[in-house]
């Protein structure tokens, strides 16, 4: 295992629907997803998460919960994402489209699963059961999982 390198990701998750973004460029171009990047220097990962929640859909939260943490480790790549997953269901304003993103909501029975990373069809249906989880994945490329490991956790 080599260095790792701090994310977030966040769902904006309502009792019938959730806010996902399609990802107008750079990595994972094309894929619906929730809304995150990388921790800045001096940030904490809820403030980093709340930031880019803000700077990709426009919408400020008060409150996020921890939900998730996975690490995901691309083959060839020395660094690791260390992904922290958060939950939201009540924001303000009105999602907006950003540069980076395009925000839509979806019934929760509508998920885009062929069009979001692989790994998502795993762990968000532990989500919807509003479980904690932590989990590892391992990609070749993009598309494809070599390896995983998922379970529920009592914290985060």
């Amino acid at each position: 295992m080599g260095t790792s390198r701090l994310y977030t990701l966040v769902l904006v998750l309502q009792p019938q629907r959730v806010l996902l973004g399609m990802k107008k460029r750079g990595f994972g171009i094309g894929r619906w997803n929730g809304f995150g990047g990388k921790v800045l220097e001096g940030e904490t990962i809820e403030d980093g998460a709340k930031r880019e929640l803000w700077e990709e859909s426009g919408l400020v939260v008060d409150t996020l919960h921890k939900v998730g943490r996975v690490m995901f480790e691309f083959q060839g790549e020395p660094e690791l994402m260390d992904v922290h997953i958060f939950c939201t269901d009540k924001v303000q304003g009105t999602p907006v489209e950003s540069d980076e993103m395009r925000p839509q909501w979806f019934p929760l029975d509508q998920i885009p699963f062929s069009d979001m990373w692989p790994d998502d069809c795993y762990w968000f249906p532990l989500l919807l059961q509003k479980k904690k989880f932590q989990g590892y994945f391992k990609f070749q490329g993009q598309h494809t999982i070599l390896d995983y490991t998922l379970q529920e956790v009592d914290t985060v």
